[in-house]
């Protein structure tokens, strides 16, 4: 499992660059939008929240990755944080990086 995640780890660092790199060009050549029509400035602004939606979804995988790998540092990976019981291995190989166990996980999507 450390080893998936910390090739996940180096992939999402990637993708962040990407996504950053994909940001600046697209504000950069944004200009002040003079000259454009309403469907041009329409999607810029679609394009723009597209790579910021990307950027965000990448940076809170990499958060979750580095902190199941802080898990496995510190013993406790494949605890469940809410109750204490074991997340379960299955779990565990579908979702590398949960924190809660499947009966947690759905009472707290429940709220």
């Amino acid at each position: 499992m450390r080893t998936e995640l910390e090739r996940d780890v180096v992939q999402l660092r990637e993708e962040l660059a990407h996504a950053a790199s994909d940001l600046v060009d697209l504000l950069r050549d944004s200009g002040d939008g003079a000259g454009d029509d309403q469907a041009d400035a329409g999607a810029k602004t679609y394009e723009r929240e597209q790579e910021i939606s990307l950027a965000n979804n990448a940076r809170e995988m990499l958060d979750q990755t580095e902190r199941a790998l802080e898990r496995i540092a510190d013993g406790s990976y494949g605890t469940c944080e809410s109750c204490g019981n074991p997340i379960g291995k299955m779990r565990l190989q579908a979702a590398p990086r949960a924190t809660l166990c499947i009966p947690c996980k759905t009472s707290q999507e429940r709220r």
